[in-house]
């Protein structure tokens, strides 16, 4: 591989990672404050269409963008409600907005462009720019958004009662802490950085939404969550390391055997998906999640 290719590689896995590193500290904070967010991809959905939708109509990539996070915050705030007010079963509950997304799309967009499958095609002058035809600035705003989330999270009196609220919401409540609030904050964040991820392939990657574009990179970003052990240097990390492991599906794309056939793209599709069953299998030890994820709390009156 040459250095002009070794380059392309890197940029390219910086795109497919950005999606994901919104996804992955969205699902940070819901699951710090002890929510599990499997949500994430039909909140990324969320975003990704009503992105394309508002960029469309407007011609305005920035207010798609903020539109698409809007949207995942309302359906966020749906999922809190069920999850925290009425005590549902938060996996079966996030199931639930995933396959909501898939459909809901589809009808609202038969409705509004007679088809079902894709948006309209945006103009590509309306798409979010990018620095030197290489990284857009929802990339860049992806990276920085890393270390903000870091200092929230471990430096201030915010991030030290979310955690406190995931490990022991009983003894957080004790002390003064307004765990219910602080859950259904940390839930609608989730969703308008989950919906920033999805609003981007739309409006970053490609040019309109087509049914189910996301195709897992929502499952990916909690599974990079898991991996990265719910801290956000190391959910960088393990976005990139995705990010980088679909760029080489990309190249592979044109692989040939030795008999002078192309390899069959769906073995190549699946390499990100069978690495990540390989990486959480295998490799990262034990990953103690957060002692309350997924537990709801009753405050006793």
């Amino acid at each position: 591989m040459n250095e002009i290719s070794i380059f392309a590689l890197i940029f390219s896995a910086i795109r497919l990672a950005t999606p994901l590193i919104f996804a992955a500290l969205g699902g940070l904070f819901s699951e710090r404050s002890g929510v599990i967010n499997i949500a994430l991809e039909g909140l990324m959905l969320a975003g990704a269409f009503t992105g394309a939708v508002v960029t469309y109509e407007a011609g305005n990539p920035y207010l798609g963008l903020v539109a698409g996070m809007v949207a995942g915050a309302v359906l966020a705030f749906v999922y809190a409600v069920a999850c925290i007010k009425f005590e549902a079963d938060q996996v079966v509950s996030g199931m639930a907005i995933n396959f909501l997304m898939i459909g809901l799309p589809a009808v609202i967009s038969g409705a509004i462009y007679d088809s079902s499958g894709s948006t309209p095609q945006i103009d590509k002058v309306n798409l979010l720019p990018e620095f030197f035809n290489r990284l857009s600035l929802a990339s860049i705003l992806a990276f920085a958004l890393v270390p903000i989330c870091w200092y929230i999270l471990y430096k201030t009196p915010f991030g030290l009662r979310l955690r406190a609220t995931g490990e022991n919401p009983g003894a957080a409540d004790a002390v003064g802490v307004k765990v219910i609030r602080l859950r259904y904050f940390a839930v609608v964040l989730s969703g308008i950085l989950a919906a920033a991820g999805g609003a981007y392939l739309s409006i970053g990657q490609s040019s309109l939404f087509t049914r189910n574009m996301t195709a897992g990179r929502g499952y990916i970003a909690l599974a990079a969550l898991i991996l990265a052990k719910w801290r956000p240097v190391p959910v960088l990390l393990a976005c990139l390391f995705f990010g980088l492991t679909e760029a080489l599906t990309i190249q592979l794309g044109n692989l040939k055997l030795p008999s002078g056939e192309n390899v069959p793209i769906q073995f190549i599709q699946m390499i990100p998906y069978v690495l990540t069953i390989i990486v959480l299998a295998g490799f990262i030890g034990l990953s103690r999640a957060p002692k309350a994820l997924g537990i709801p709390y009753r405050k006793e009156k």
